[in-house]
């Protein structure tokens, strides 16, 4: 939808960012926890580019994920990716997956629902755009680079909703409950 922005608009809007302290992991009620998670993607590396095929500008489909080193008495994970570079008040949601089994390890490529691909939405929350999918990167042209915040949060609970969360839902829901958290951070930007 981004794509759409022309060139002259995204520099215009340039300054415009939510800004980076405003991603969940970055919130007061979870700034303090132990980031003791080892979050990792085969496919990029921390602070490098994200890999087009998994942006708007690809075949949009979730990237794969692992970690490890989660505390014992885990229960329940959360994962949000958030670009804290959206020309917004609040960093746009790209996923929300509250309610990921502590057993899991890994997530495949294309795990998760997206525009062009079916795949799991049970677990999802509701994205920026209110809908239950990955929502790839899509910077507006001319913005300049995106940073890409995925936080994988460990629960000492499950978390349970009746329908699909917003950000807000899940991070109160969060709140007082996280053992530990990990990130890893990718770039995309649109030439």
């Amino acid at each position: 939808m981004l794509e759409k922005i022309p060139s002259a608009v995204g520099r215009a809007l340039r300054s415009a960012r939510a800004g980076y302290g405003k991603v969940v992991s970055e919130q007061p009620a979870f700034v303090g926890a132990p980031q003791s998670i080892d979050l990792e993607s085969p496919e990029f590396e921390d602070g490098s580019s994200i890999p087009p095929r998994f942006t708007a500008d690809g075949d949009q489909i979730s990237p794969p994920l692992a970690w490890r080193s989660l505390p014992e008495e885990t229960q329940g994970l959360v994962l949000i990716v958030e670009d804290p570079d959206a020309p917004a008040n609040d960093p746009l949601v790209h996923l929300l997956a509250w309610d990921l089994p502590p057993e899991l390890e890994v997530l495949p490529e294309g795990e998760f629902k997206s525009p062009r691909h079916a795949g799991l939405d049970e677990v999802l929350g509701r994205n920026s755009y209110l809908q239950t999918a990955w929502l790839p990167p899509d910077p507006p042209r001319g913005h300049g680079p995106h940073l890409y915040v995925f936080q994988l949060f460990a629960l000492d609970r499950k978390l349970s909703f009746d329908h699909a969360p917003s950000r807000g839902a899940v991070v109160e829901a969060m709140s007082g409950h996280v053992l530990a958290k990990g990130v890893l951070v990718a770039t995309y930007e649109r030439t």
